[in-house]
């Protein structure tokens, strides 16, 4: 079942077992996203407690600690250890080809990605991040890297094709019956 969540506009997190964060634009509506503290707040909780999380472009923005613009630090989630910066001219565009080189919470290593990015954003403190997709065509967050990690959040430039890539929904539903099926043992446990 799908839940939609506007993160400018509600002011909690649904019960949800997982949540895809994809694309946009974000850095139009950095002053509502920033000002919205009580879903930031809610969601990274969440997160910390092992929610599930794919996030593309827009999304990787929106997880970040915050998003630098026109001079302006605009607070975002901080559930990924980074700091975006908004430029005037793209940092990747065009079409992405990637290769899964690392164990992650959703896809198989030696899965093939297909997928694009358009963003004119840049990661300016990525050092030490833990990254899973090689990126063999394309821009990608970090040097030729991109899939960032943290817990159960992937997060990455690419706006993966679902057509041409299918395994992605396969891992994202596979991890959030695993999550919703912790989530059921933790209350039947108190509820004894």
């Amino acid at each position: 079942e799908l839940t939609f969540i506007s993160p400018a506009a509600d002011g909690h997190l649904p019960s949800i077992d997982a949540l895809y964060v994809g694309g946009g634009f974000p850095e139009e509506h950095l002053r509502a996203l920033s000002s919205n503290a009580g879903l930031r707040d809610d969601l990274k909780k969440h997160i910390a407690d092992g929610l599930p999380v794919w996030a593309e472009c827009g999304g990787l923005m929106y997880l970040s600690r915050g998003v630098r613009c026109g001079g302006e630090t605009y607070p975002m989630v901080g559930a990924l250890p980074i700091t975006v910066e908004q430029m005037q001219r793209p940092q990747g565009h065009g079409y992405v080809s990637a290769l899964v080189d690392t164990a992650n919470p959703f896809l198989a290593e030696r899965t093939s990605l297909g997928g694009h990015e358009f963003h004119y954003s840049r990661i300016l403190d990525g050092a030490g991040l833990r990254s899973v997709f090689d990126i063999r065509r394309g821009t990608g967050s970090l040097p030729g890297r991109d899939g960032l990690v943290v817990g159960n959040v992937l997060a990455s430039y690419i706006h993966v094709h679902a057509r041409g890539t299918p395994e992605w929904a396969v891992g994202v539903t596979e991890r959030a019956r695993q999550w919703k099926s912790t989530k059921t043992r933790t209350r039947a446990r108190f509820d004894l």
